[in-house]
């Protein structure tokens, strides 16, 4: 069948790949085999695979390299791909998402898990890809709305942040606390002499309407691991960094259909730095102090702050204090502690 989901198998073993043809063949996907890193590259001049598993040590080109390759390539870095090894270390597992690794899967091979890991990274290239139409079908109507008045604007781009919301299962009132506190730190700052200079009133009003889209990328993250009640596997935690880069990624889509002003441009900062932290601990970049964002280091700190006064799937909501204490101790850390007094100081006009 035309339509038939492709699985490119890398792995210089031949065993192997018959081990993983059959799997592939059992789910009713078409196996594409190939020995090792050029034979790969030759295989996709002619043929796009829905996923790649990929052994990681094989001769001439090893996996990680292979995948980097394929990770710099405009026309084949969104097909997932899944390392499968016998290299089980920490540090292992580690490369293989910093490279651009989707997943990771160690020797002998089971194969069950196999097959779990494959639907489950099929399935989210799938909404990957339907979310790349809805952006584009989305992107004319933000596009004919935006001309006609902003309060349109504001419907259309907060219906985007309230499916992430639902899908966070966030208190219903999150975006409206994360759109008022937002604006109530900025103007605070705009009196402050550190930001006086870099707060002016557009940056307030734009704050506002951009703030409640950080999290927008939530939409392609797994419900089981965004509203798991323990502590993420290191996979799990891999996948929910990510909503990161995707929210940006769907409003640079936005974007692309039109010239916005500031206000695109500000969500596109916030949904990719918001989880930035002070002292270069954070992610998806490891930016530090004055290279993150204002407004990412606003919505961060504000987020923060929302969150913990929100009643949770795992615990009760923190009064005000409460969660001030709690956010002191990531003050210097995670937090800009200059805007961090500044937020406290001004707290009590929040809702």
């Amino acid at each position: 069948m035309s339509d038939q989901k492709k699985i490119l198998i890398v792995d210089d073993v031949e065993a192997n790949r018959f081990v993983l043809r059959n799997i592939i063949s059992d789910m009713g996907y078409l196996p594409v085999l190939a020995e090792n890193g050029i034979q790969t590259l030759k295989i996709m001049e002619h043929i796009k695979p829905n996923l790649i598993l990929l052994d990681v040590a094989m001769p001439q080109m090893d996996g990680f390299e292979l995948c980097g390759i394929l990770k710099n390539d405009p026309l084949t870095r969104e097909i997932p791909v899944i390392f499968i090894s016998a290299f089980d270390s920490p540090d292992d597992i580690t490369k293989g998402f910093s490279v651009g690794g989707e997943d990771y899967i160690t020797k002998p091979f089971i194969h069950e898990v196999v097959q779990a890991r494959v639907a489950v990274h099929l399935k989210i290239a799938d909404m990957n890809h339907d979310l790349q139409n809805a952006n584009r079908k989305l992107a004319l109507s933000v596009q004919q709305q935006l001309k006609q008045m902003e309060q349109e604007k504001k419907n259309v781009l907060y219906a985007l942040g309230r499916v992430a919301r639902e899908n966070s299962s966030y208190d219903v009132k999150h975006m409206e606390r994360l759109q008022h506190n937002s604006r109530i730190l900025a103007q605070a700052m705009q009196l402050s002499p550190g930001f006086e200079s870099v707060i002016s009133d557009l940056f307030v009003e734009t704050i506002e309407l951009a703030a409640p889209l950080c999290d927008i990328g939530n939409v392609a993250i797994p419900s089981a691991i965004l509203q798991k009640k323990g502590s993420l596997t290191l996979l799990e935690q891999k996948v929910m960094e990510t909503h990161t880069t995707i929210g940006a990624k769907i409003l640079r889509d936005v974007q692309e259909q039109g010239d916005y002003n500031d206000f695109v441009d500000m969500s596109i900062e916030i949904a990719n730095y918001h989880h930035e932290n002070w002292d270069g601990s954070g992610y998806p970049e490891r930016l530090k102090k004055d290279s993150i964002p204002l407004s990412a280091q606003i919505v961060s700190l504000v987020g923060a702050y929302c969150s913990l006064t929100e009643e949770r799937l795992y615990r009760r909501a923190f009064n005000g204090s409460q969660a001030f204490e709690i956010l002191e101790a990531e003050k210097d850390t995670k937090f800009n502690p200059e805007l961090f007094d500044i937020c406290r100081k001004i707290s009590t006009q929040f809702i």
